[in-house]
Order: structure tokens, then C-alpha cells, then sequence
């Protein structure tokens, strides 16, 4: 019988040969004519493949069950995963082919109502836009994809602190903030690299740390050169933590963003500033010393030129010398 009920399932079953191919599977519906029009059109389906050369009529969680198994090496493979779960909702039911242009905007304007920024909408936008793209460009899943319209997001400033405040804060943190703050002033490292930062990621002789491929946001290997401040800060952690450089009463820090962090910041009277955006001060400290650009991108290890070239309106020594150029031949024709 092609369509039959089973002891532990309260749904009915579809079972179907069609040229030799066999597929047994749940119609999902416990409705015996909701079930029979889901196994009609099976067959109809299958039949079409074999025997018009069809192409399968894949499925949304089947294409989300694959990216999840190809992209499991990328730095953003949780929060994708995250967002796949939030998207099944909507697209879970149906077919690759049945996914449109005005679902894909009606899911973003979900998304929007309630109440989240345009980038985050954007993050959900990037990773059904990328499945659909696997399923037409790599399976060949697909002839065609709908058009995926990101939203506009505002370009923000770089946050970063002067010399001035960044001494302040150290003043107000306690001590295990405090010197992991400057860690990551002297080093530009990411917040989860400096609280996972280990001992043996360290050569004190050498004065180098390194983070490896997989704790590193690009998936490559990173060297971090110390100075000799980030040095004598690690000195001060010898002996507190077996396996962890920073620590607090013999545990390991998870969490930074806590309430001595944000404290500090208040009485600092600094604003709208982040962890993260120390990592942005000590790449615009670099910037205004003059570092140049390629050389501050292998520094941070950012995967890209562009990621680099948010700093650069820091700096203009790079264009001085087109200046002076340019003002020297209006004296030299002045003076002819």
C-alpha cells in the first residue's frame, strides 16, 4: 500500500516505486486527503524525473541540512545556525522553487517589525541568499533564485578612545579588566582571543603569542608581536591560572562586558563604547603613528584590504607628499 499509517507515528506514510527508484517518507499530516494529495503529487513529481529528466524538486530543509555540513569551518557558523532556525519557520515547508522574491521581502519586513536594526535583518538576508546560491551555482539544485534585497545600513564612525581617556579607563577597571584591557590596547586581539588566550599560545623570549586557525575570526593562523608592556602584563599573570593567561580568583574569564566594565565607563563619562572597540582604537593608534595600512592589516589580520581602509580618513600622511608636489610647482610657476 503507498500510503499507510505506522504504530509511532500519528501522521501518515507515503511508500512509492517509480523506475526503480524507492521512497518511503512522512507526509507530515495526520488528514487522510491532505496525505493523498501530498503522495499524488509525489509520484507526479517522480515521475517527471525519471522520465522528463526533472530536476528534483529539492527541498528548503534539505538545502539547509547541506550548507550546515559544508560551511561548519566558518568563524559564523553558530550565529548562522541561529538564524536557519529562526528561517525554517517561514521557509521549512516548502520547496526551493516555491521561494519568491515577495517572501524573501515579506520575511525581512518580518524581521524588521520587530524591532531589530537593519543589520541584523541583513544577517538573516546573507544566509538564506547564500544557501539559494550553493543550491544554483555548486548542486545545481536550482535553474534560477529570487533576488535577495539587502537593507540599507548607516555607515558608522570608527569608535576609539584618546590616549587620555584609554588611561582613565585602565584607572577605574579592577585589576584583571584592567590589564586585560591594555592586553588588547597593545596587541589589537579580539575579544575571545585575549579571555581564551592560553600559555602555551605564548614565547615570552621571543615575544610573540599566536592564535591558531581555528580560534582566529578568518580561520588562519594569527602571530601577535608584544611589546614589552603586554610582556610585563603577562608576567603578572604567572601563577594564577594553570591553562588560562587571564584570570580572576583562580577561574578563567568568560565574560568581559560585565557590570565593573560598564561602571567604569560611566564614571569615565565615556559613551556608546564597546569591548570590541578597543580593537578599533588600537588599530586607529596605529593609523595616526603612521603605520601603513597593508602593514596594519597583517597586524590585525583582517581578511581583507577594505576591513583596513575604515582607519585610513585617521591619517593623511600618506597624501602629504602629493601635496607638497602639487603646492611646489604652483611656487615654481609662480615665481618664473
Amino acid at each position: 500500500m503507498s500510503l499507510y499509517k505506522r504504530k509511532d507515528s500519528p501522521h501518515w506514510w507515503i511508500k512509492l516505486q517509480v523506475n526503480g527508484r524507492r521512497l518511503q517518507e512522512s507526509t507530515g499530516t495526520a488528514d487522510r486527503k491532505r496525505a493523498q494529495e501530498l503522495h499524488d503529487k509525489l509520484k507526479a513529481e517522480l515521475w517527471e524525473q525519471s522520465r522528463l529528466g526533472v530536476k528534483p524538486g529539492y527541498s528548503w530543509q534539505q538545502a539547509v541540512l547541506r550548507y550546515i555540513s559544508e560551511t561548519e569551518h566558518l568563524a559564523r557558523h553558530h550565529d548562522n545556525l541561529a538564524r536557519l532556525r529562526w528561517l525554517d519557520t517561514y521557509l521549512g515547508h516548502l520547496k526551493l522553487h516555491e521561494i519568491t522574491r515577495d517572501l524573501v521581502d515579506e520575511i525581512a519586513a518580518t524581521r524588521k517589525a520587530e524591532g531589530v536594526s537593519n543589520m541584523t535583518v541583513n544577517g538573516y538576508l546573507a544566509v538564506l541568499r547564500a544557501v539559494l546560491r550553493k543550491a544554483v551555482e555548486e548542486w545545481e539544485w536550482l535553474d534560477r533564485m529570487p533576488k535577495v534585497r539587502m537593507l540599507p545600513e548607516p555607515k558608522q564612525r570608527i569608535r576609539f578612545l584618546t590616549k587620555d581617556e584609554a588611561k582613565k579607563l585602565l584607572t577605574e577597571l579592577p585589576g584583571h579588566l584592567a590589564d586585560m584591557a591594555q592586553f588588547s590596547l597593545e596587541t589589537g586581539l579580539r575579544q575571545a582571543n585575549v579571555t581564551g588566550l592560553l600559555w602555551n599560545q605564548l614565547d615570552l623570549v621571543r615575544k610573540v603569542a599566536w592564535i591558531h586557525p581555528d580560534q582566529a575570526k578568518a580561520r588562519k593562523a594569527i602571530a601577535v608581536p608584544l611589546s614589552d608592556v603586554a610582556v610585563d602584563i603577562i608576567r603578572r599573570q604567572l601563577g594564577k591560572h594553570q591553562t588560562h593567561v587571564f584570570s580572576y580568583r583562580g577561574h578563567s574569564v568568560t565574560q568581559v562586558n560585565t557590570k565593573a566594565w560598564r561602571t567604569a565607563l560611566e564614571r569615565c563619562g565615556i559613551k556608546d563604547f564597546r569591548w570590541h572597540d578597543l580593537r578599533h582604537t588600537w588599530a586607529s593608534w596605529h593609523v595616526q603613528r603612521g603605520t601603513p595600512l597593508h602593514v596594519l592589516q597583517e597586524l590585525g589580520a583582517w581578511g581583507s584590504a577594505e576591513m583596513v581602509r575604515r582607519y585610513a580618513h585617521l591619517s593623511g600622511e600618506h597624501l602629504a607628499e602629493y601635496a607638497r608636489n602639487m603646492i611646489d610647482e604652483l611656487r615654481q610657476g609662480v615665481t618664473k
